[in-house]
């Protein structure tokens, strides 16, 4: 009998906690395996421990202090008794590992070629010549266009979508029998998800490689894989194939973790009816002037670089927001929607056109607004407490009463779900979620009338997506604050959203109430995002993916 590719028995992970030889489990006997030409997905929240148990296929852990158990085979090796030869063999050669971030993989300094024909010649006895040669020949597999070219450019020249690529080119560098891939299509749009989800599905085909897919997204999930193992807080929860998991999952977790993906097909939040947008002049002279929108955009233009270089980022952008309604902008990576985001609150003067707020013409950053953004570990000051960085805006405000700013602040903790005694924490102290809901507690600080969210819940596993997106929901309820929340998950935006603009290329190709332009999208570049986002229905995903070969074929 042939061994399987992966075999993992028992696994155990202990992670070294402070300096007095204590411990904390984080994966607590997990057992499975992969056969050849398989995929395997493991889905879960943060911190149950796929990642973890990903990292342990290529014995990542030793000489890190964290202490192991049970059995992990790959190829054939025994990971914790290997050699460190036997483990460098191992790493490129059997198996090769594609990490969530790229840009932390790649070196900054060299082109990307180098760089993979590096690798190549750590694993094979070639030239230089001739590893140069097989890196434009992977570059060339993945889908890298002009990939002699491309092959001399350094990662901050590629697309956020081309880095991914990449990686998946210098882990197939070597022909390794296992691809693992991390989290490897959180940070991109839907239809470069798609793209790399096909590349995944392709390598498998052609190559025979198997694949564990470690993703907090069910929805990827069944996008790629054969079969499914669950896991939270360190176990494993329910492990089928695929198909008949997503149908009728027999455990409890695994059908909260399914109700919480987001569906272009499911409900949306419920916030109470939508507010009718008000006429900007009264239809006759009796009548009272209607109250203005929170913000309004007329032609807004803002352009980056100079001479031929020069891109139009946004290219004449109008819109409106009213009090108590929510305004989604989606579209890919690169269309403008962030540009525009900025704009409206201030932190990007507009090159042409205008902002108003309640009908008023501003400049730059003025009260009543604020803004949510996607990584709220950047925006957080790791050298001060969560209490002192959601003050800042009553004390920019003029408040200098301390104590009613603390008592201020300790409210906005409890308002989004924290604790008071939160106030002294630092961020690192805070998992993702958390982190989240403080930058949401501070953007709601000063009182403003609008928030503008900035992709808030696309680095957050869907369970946490789905209480931040319920918090949105629920504060805009009460307190009618006009909100903008831009997405790249159409899904997403489809719950939290009364209107929806859709862009490309920095203009706005199609906008209106989200029901109709979900379900009637009058647009081809629409119709485009709608049919790249992940179906949980793996027949469905299937024939979606054989749509997109014949397009591209």
């Amino acid at each position: 009998m042939t061994p399987s590719l992966v075999e993992v028995t028992d696994l155990v992970v202990d992670f070294p906690v402070g300096g007095a030889g204590e411990y904390v489990r984080a994966v607590d006997e997990v057992s499975f395996t992969l056969e050849a030409g398989r995929a395997l997905g493991i889905v879960g929240e943060s911190g149950s421990g796929k990642s973890t148990v990903a990292t342990a296929l290529l014995g990542l852990h030793r000489g890190t202090g964290t202490r192991l158990g049970g059995t992990v085979r790959v190829g054939g090796t025994d990971v914790a008794a290997a050699s460190a030869a036997e483990l460098r063999r191992l790493r490129g050669g059997t198996a090769a590992m594609v990490f969530q971030d790229p840009l932390s993989s790649l070196d900054p300094y060299y082109a990307i070629g180098d760089q993979i024909a590096e690798v190549h010649r750590i694993h094979a006895d070639v030239s230089r010549r001739a590893a140069r040669a097989r890196a434009v020949e992977v570059l060339d597999r993945v889908g890298i266009p002009d990939a002699v070219r491309r092959s001399r450019a350094r990662p901050h020249e590629f697309s956020g979508g081309m880095r991914q690529r990449a990686l998946i080119a210098m882990a197939l560098a070597c022909e390794p029998r296992l691809l693992i891939a991390d989290e490897p299509t959180t940070a991109l749009d839907v239809t470069v998800q798609a793209q790399i989800l096909d590349l995944l599905h392709g390598l498998r085909e052609e190559r025979g490689l198997g694949l564990l897919l470690v993703t907090h997204d069910v929805g990827v999930a069944a996008e790629s894989v054969d079969e499914v193992l669950v896991m939270r807080g360190g176990r494993a929860v329910e492990r089928g194939e695929v198909a008949s998991l997503l149908a009728a999952p027999s455990q409890a977790y695994t059908r909260e973790l399914l109700a919480a993906v987001p569906r272009l097909d499911g409900p949306r939040r419920s916030r109470g009816p939508a507010p009718e947008p008000a006429p900007r002049t009264p239809a006759g002279p009796d009548e009272v002037p209607q109250v203005p929108p929170v913000v309004e955009a007329f032609s807004l233009r803002r352009e980056f670089g100079r001479g031929r270089r020069k891109v139009a980022a946004v290219a004449g952008v109008s819109l409106a927001v009213h009090a108590g309604e929510t305004l989604g902008i989606v579209g890919e990576s690169g269309s403008g929607k962030s540009t525009l985001g900025r704009m409206l609150v201030g932190l990007l003067e507009p090159g042409s056109g205008q902002v108003r707020r309640d009908g008023v013409p501003v400049t730059g950053i003025a009260g009543g607004v604020q803004m949510v953004f996607q990584d709220p570990v950047s925006s957080l000051n790791p050298r001060r407490s969560v209490g002192e960085s959601i003050a800042d805006p009553l004390r920019a405000a003029g408040e200098r009463d301390e104590a009613a700013v603390r008592r201020r602040v300790e409210e906005l903790l409890l308002r989004v779900g924290l604790e008071a005694e939160h106030y002294d924490r630092y961020p690192h102290e805070f998992s993702g979620g958390q982190r989240q809901r403080v930058g949401i507690a501070r953007a709601l600080a000063p009182r403003p009338r609008l928030i503008v969210c900035d992709e808030p819940v696309s680095a957050l596993d869907v369970t946490t997506q789905a209480q931040v997106t319920a918090l949105l929901a629920e504060l805009q309820r009460e307190l009618g604050i006009a909100l903008v929340f831009i997405a790249h998950d159409l899904a997403v935006v489809r719950q939290v959203s009364d209107r929806v603009a859709v862009m490309r290329a920095g203009e706005i190709v199609e906008e209106g109430p989200v029901d109709e332009v979900y379900d009637r999208p009058a647009h081809a570049y629409t119709r485009q995002l709608l049919a790249a986002v992940p179906a949980l229905d793996p027949a469905l995903a299937a024939g979606r993916r054989r749509s997109r070969q014949e397009v591209f074929a």
